[in-house]
């Protein structure tokens, strides 16, 4: 697999009037990964985006898709599908047409009833746009996106709307095309799905990138916590604590195995029962608060 990267940002600047909503942002998106780029409602992933899809232009910097521009849509729109938060297709075409409309402008070639079938839309191929609901619109984006196999797809907030079985339906399609290859960009607001998917994450704060890496690498970043209640009377602890609001004795690890293996062995030993013991890693949502704080 080639190495050259599928995206590359450099120092990308992206101003509205006097809103500075893109700033000096570089990273760039390797070859049959799913890159996730995810941030609070304005830390501007939606504006990144839209200038990799060759929908907005860019005030600085520079941006290839495969190593062309993404305005050279003939270059790059064939192989990109694109699902974006609101597709805006017109009520009065049928799904069918919506995605045929679709292939067509994007120059992939694909079987339509191969695509509604994938997305369990066959049932509602002769339906008009406007007669779906919320959730299968959300599929009718899908199914846009992926048609023709694209070799990169970027997906934005694609679950959204989405009961628990569309959902796990989505990301087994996602899987069997990163199985052939895909490059996937995420942005979600359901930051479980990319801690249990995503390669690598890239973290936006009012327009920059505030952190980058694997889901390792980003939680190393923080102490995992041990939370526990102590009856009153109970002797010095082995280790050092703090109080949360609610009383709860709360201690920050970098070492969450051996320390929690010592308060264990520290309370069999004086007869202490640590109520409520609660113990985990730090999760990816612990790093997005904290750099939200």
């Amino acid at each position: 697999m080639s190495t050259t990267p599928v995206i590359d940002v450099d120092r990308l600047n992206l101003t509205y009037g006097d809103f500075h909503a893109v700033k000096d942002l570089s990273f760039e998106v390797r070859p049959g990964e799913l890159y996730a780029l995810l941030g609070t409602n304005g830390a501007g992933k939606t504006s990144t985006l839209e200038v990799i899809e060759g929908h907005r232009r860019s005030t600085s910097g520079t941006v290839r898709v495969f190593g062309n521009s993404p305005d050279d849509r003939q270059a790059v729109r064939p192989r990109m599908g694109v699902m974006l938060q609101e597709s805006g297709f017109s009520p009065d075409l049928t799904v069918r047409e919506s995605v045929g409309l679709i292939g067509r402008l994007s120059g992939r070639t694909d079987d339509v009833d191969r695509v509604l079938d994938l997305v369990d839309l066959t049932d509602r191929s002769r339906r008009r746009v406007a007669q779906l609901s919320g959730g299968e619109k959300r599929r009718l984006d899908f199914a846009t996106a992926v048609y023709g196999t694209p070799e990169l797809i970027i997906l934005d907030e694609p679950t959204t709307g989405l009961d628990i079985q569309s959902r796990d339906a989505v990301w087994t399609i996602v899987d069997r095309l990163r199985e052939n290859g895909a490059t996937i960009v995420l942005t979600t607001h359901y930051l479980e799905e990319a801690q249990q998917r995503a390669d690598r994450i890239g973290l936006m704060h009012h327009g920059t990138l505030h952190r980058e890496g694997t889901v390792a690498e980003l939680t190393r970043t923080l102490p995992a916590v041990i939370r526990f209640t102590l009856p009153a009377g109970a002797p010095a602890l082995p280790v050092q604590a703090a109080a949360d609001v609610d009383g709860k004795v709360v201690v920050e690890t970098f070492d969450l195995q051996n320390d929690l293996h010592l308060l264990l062995r520290w309370a069999q030993d004086h007869t202490v029962e640590l109520q409520g013991l609660e113990a985990g890693p730090t999760r990816l949502d612990d790093v997005f608060r904290a750099i939200n704080n």
